[in-house]
């Protein structure tokens, strides 16, 4: 098919550095993460919607996002160094795009007048692409909101591409953070052990010793990583490597990905085995399903045939922390395929 065709289909182009290619084929574990990025005809019949979480109704000025009081949301570009098939933000990320922040200015103006906000999260697309420079103009808009304490960036550029972190200008650029008194938090993006490199693991280290904060998130995906045994080895590593492991999220039921999902019971019966896997100090990840509504902490289903489940973060904070289930109904994968 031409990229026209595809791009009518709504299906993202294949893109996959050379790095990450190599790292594959060398880590023995080919045969389920050349899914994460190479192309499949499930695509075509994989149903669902592009705006999941809602993003679109939590956008307060163009490129930032708002739906949790204490956190913003930054779409600084609509590029990654590779595409990964089962991306939630199909509808923008290699494509163009009118929610990608045209103006830093105005989210400063915005952050600024809202003092409950004291954390931004880079995101995109992958901001690792841009250029230390761009990073770096970014953030003189951010630093000087004296409610901000964290700025976080989201990039999977560890894994694609982790000798762009060689770049001797990111010192100069973390210690600006620093030296505003904020903290600078990388979340790293490992979805299997077989995605972090001897590159990857010594530029980690190595910004660890500049200050930065590391968490990690990783997403259940059916045939790649839906196995206790790999992500307990996976978390434990990132442990290892000082990476908290943060997230394991539900996969969304994006159209072109949704063949990705795990149902709830499945993915409930993973999480249970990789805490029988891991050490006590290791267990620090939540099992979330990133929903309109919030972040739903997935707890279990229980013998009575019921989903637990726990708001992590909701729009509305009374909301918060309160547990809640539905009828489990089998090959459920998402909240609103559970009868209320």
């Amino acid at each position: 098919m031409t990229e026209a065709e595809l791009q009518a289909s709504s299906i993202t182009r294949h893109l996959v550095t050379r790095s990450y290619r190599q790292q594959i084929a060398d880590s023995g574990y080919y045969d389920q993460l050349k899914y994460i990025v190479e192309p499949s005809v499930k695509e075509f019949d994989s149903p669902g919607a592009f705006d999941t979480s809602g993003e679109h109704d939590n956008t307060v000025v163009p490129g930032l996002q708002h739906k949790y009081e204490q956190t913003g949301l930054l779409l600084v570009t609509n590029r990654c160094a590779s595409y990964c098939r089962f991306c939630f933000r199909k509808r923008l990320v290699g494509r163009e795009s009118d929610e990608i922040v045209p103006d830093v200015a105005k989210v400063g103006q915005y952050i600024g007048g809202h003092p409950e906000m004291t954390n931004v999260l880079l995101s995109g697309g992958d901001p690792f692409v841009l250029s230390t420079a761009k990073l770096d103009e970014i953030l003189t808009h951010l630093l000087p909101i004296p409610h901000l304490n964290s700025i976080r960036i989201g990039t999977k550029l560890l894994a694609f591409e982790p000798k762009r972190f060689d770049d001797p200008a990111l010192t100069a650029f973390f210690k600006r953070i620093r030296d505003a008194g904020k903290t600078a938090v990388l979340v790293t993006h490992f979805d299997h052990i077989g995605e972090i490199s001897v590159d990857a693991e010594r530029n980690i280290r190595n910004l660890r010793a500049q200050e930065v904060q590391f968490l990690n998130q990783s997403v259940l995906l059916a045939g790649v990583n839906d196995d206790p045994e790999i992500l307990a080895a996976t978390f434990s590593k990132c442990h290892q490597i000082g990476v908290r492991p943060y997230y394991l999220f539900q996969g969304r039921p994006v159209k072109g990905a949704s063949h990705f999902q795990v149902p709830l019971r499945r993915g409930s019966e993973i999480t249970r085995g990789i805490n029988q896997r891991l050490a006590g100090i290791e267990k620090t990840f939540k099992y979330i399903m990133s929903h309109y509504t919030g972040k739903i902490e997935i707890l279990d289903v229980g013998d009575d045939g019921r989903v637990y489940m726990r708001y992590h973060q909701n729009k509305s904070p009374d909301k918060i922390g309160k547990i809640f289930s539905r009828p489990y109904t089998e090959r459920a994968c998402w909240v609103d395929d559970l009868p209320e």
